[in-house]
């Protein structure tokens, strides 16, 4: 082939590859779970009057432990950052990394700690009923 027309054969796959990166569609959904059940196996429990959404983000700093603890709603957290260990009343322990999605239990004492190098970073998700609190702390 030719110098001139291989050049010409370059540049027309080169537009055709550049219009198609064009075209790549402009927003993407990646579903991250679907599911009608905590972390334990527990149905979603939700507020039968006069919800409340309250939404808020968490830092946890390396090696902290965050006070034990219960939820009378359904919570659900995603790890923007780190990791994050659950522990549960009776020794259950739950990972979690950056990118996975928690459904919390509901009515059951545990506790999170940070066992990473880097804070943990969370996007928490509470639907309550007015006036309720979101978490209980053990006394």
């Amino acid at each position: 082939m030719k110098p001139m027309r291989l050049a010409l054969l370059l540049a027309v796959l080169l537009a055709a590859g550049t219009a198609a990166a064009d075209q790549a569609a402009p927003v993407t959904v990646k579903t991250l779970i679907t599911t009608d059940k905590t972390v334990l196996g527990q149905k979603l429990v939700l507020p039968k009057r006069d919800p409340v959404l309250i939404v808020s983000t968490y830092e946890i700093a390396p090696g902290a432990r965050l006070p034990r603890h219960e939820h009378p709603f359904s919570r659900y957290a995603y790890v923007l950052q780190g990791d994050l260990t659950v522990e549960f009343d009776g020794g259950l322990q739950k990972q979690y990394h950056a990118g996975d999605f928690i459904v919390e239990a509901v009515g059951s004492w545990h506790f999170g700690m940070n066992p990473g190098k880097l804070p943990a970073r969370l996007l928490v998700i509470d639907q309550v009923e007015a006036g309720q609190p979101a978490t209980i702390l053990a006394k």
